[in-house]
C-alpha cells in the first residue's frame, strides 16, 4: 500500500517563532505599500494646488481620495498585525520564563542530591574531635614557647617600687640623669685651644735671650 499511495508527509506544527516571522514579513510588505501610497498622495496633492477648479481637478481629487482610503485600510491592517505580534511575543516570553524555571528547578534538584551524597562522607563528630585536638596542640605549643622564653636568676622587682622611682624621676630628673650643662662644661674643658700657651712660651724664651751677655751661649 505504501508503494502504491506513498507515505503521508509528517505535518510540521507551526511555532511561535514561525508566526512572528510571518507577521514581520507581512508588516514589511504593508510598510512598502504605505510608502508608495504616500509618494502618490504627495504628487496628487501638489498637482491639485496648481490646477484650476474644474472637472480635471475633481478627477485628480477623486483619485487622491481613493488612495487615502487605501492608506487607511493598510494602516488598520498594520495595527492589527502589531497587536497580534505583541500577543505572540507575550506568550513566547511566558514560555521562555517557564522553561528557565523548569531548568533551574531541575538543576537545584540534582545539586541537592549531590550535596546529600557529599554530606554522607563527612562525620561531624570527627570534625569536632579534630578541632579539639588542634586546640590542645596549640595550647601545648604556647606552653612550650613560654617555657623557652623564661628568664633565669632574675630578681623579682616590686611594681610599687618602680612606680615610686618613676614619680621621683618626674619630680627631679637631675637626681637620676646627668644635666646637659655639666656635659657642655666638660666638653669645653676638653676643647681648650693650646696655641695660646705656646705663644706665652715663645715670649718667655725671647726675654731670656736678651738678658744674657753677648758672646755667651744662649741657654736652651
Amino acid at each position: 500500500m505504501n508503494r502504491l499511495f506513498g507515505t503521508a508527509k509528517p505535518v510540521v506544527k507551526p511555532t511561535l517563532n514561525d508566526a512572528t516571522s510571518s507577521m514581520d514579513k507581512t508588516e514589511e510588505n504593508i510598510d512598502t505599500k504605505l510608502s508608495k501610497l504616500d509618494k502618490e498622495l504627495a504628487r496628487y496633492t501638489e498637482q491639485t494646488k496648481k490646477m484650476k477648479p474644474g472637472p480635471a481637478k475633481q478627477q485628480v481629487q477623486k483619485r487622491a481620495m481613493a488612495l487615502l482610503k487605501q492608506k487607511k485600510m493598510y494602516e488598520a491592517q498594520k495595527g492589527r498585525i502589531m497587536d497580534q505580534k505583541f500577543n505572540v511575543e507575550q506568550i513566547q516570553f511566558a514560555q521562555d520564563g517557564l522553561k528557565n524555571t523548569i531548568d533551574t528547578a531541575k538543576a537545584m534538584k540534582d545539586a541537592t542530591k549531590d550535596l546529600k551524597k557529599q554530606m554522607k562522607q563527612v562525620n561531624i563528630d570527627q570534625v569536632e574531635d579534630m578541632q579539639d585536638d588542634m586546640a590542645d596542640m596549640l595550647e601545648e605549643a604556647d606552653a612550650i614557647q613560654d617555657a623557652l622564653g623564661r628568664s633565669y636568676n632574675t630578681e623579682d622587682v616590686d611594681e610599687a617600687d618602680l612606680e615610686a622611682e618613676l614619680a621621683a624621676m618626674e619630680e627631679d630628673p637631675s637626681l637620676f640623669f646627668e644635666s646637659q650643662d655639666e656635659g657642655q662644661g666638660e666638653a669645653d674643658y676638653l676643647g681648650l685651644e693650646l696655641p695660646a700657651a705656646s705663644t706665652e712660651m715663645n715670649s718667655l724664651s725671647d726675654q731670656t735671650a736678651e738678658s744674657q751677655p753677648q758672646g755667651m751661649p744662649a741657654v736652651a
